[in-house]
């Protein structure tokens, strides 16, 4: 996988609460249909559908977020590699 750092910066991590809180209580998240344009296999149903006159909501698998965010922790790992090997070379001229 690769990009998945390019991807992960696409996502737009929320804070919010459900309409059906009554406590208001907040919660970090994200919103399905924003998130489905990053990683699509990770939500299900359509935005703003409705089924017998009611919200049909969409879910969000945030199971399926996980293999986006190993591979961008590995690439950004990766990059820190480079970065000190470079700043090591520096310091030992």
């Amino acid at each position: 996988m690769t990009g998945a750092i390019d991807r992960v910066k696409a996502l737009k991590p929320k804070r919010f609460n459900w309409i059906a809180d009554n406590n208001n209580t907040l919660v970090d998240g994200f919103l399905a249909h924003e998130a489905a344009e990053i990683v699509p296999e990770a939500v299900t149903g359509e935005k703003d559908a409705m089924r017998d006159g009611e919200i049909d909501p969409q879910g969000i698998d945030q199971s399926k977020l996980i293999p986006v965010l190993t591979a961008a922790l590995q690439e950004a790992i990766t990059k820190i590699e480079v970065l000190e090997s470079k700043v090591a070379a520096l310091e030992a001229s």
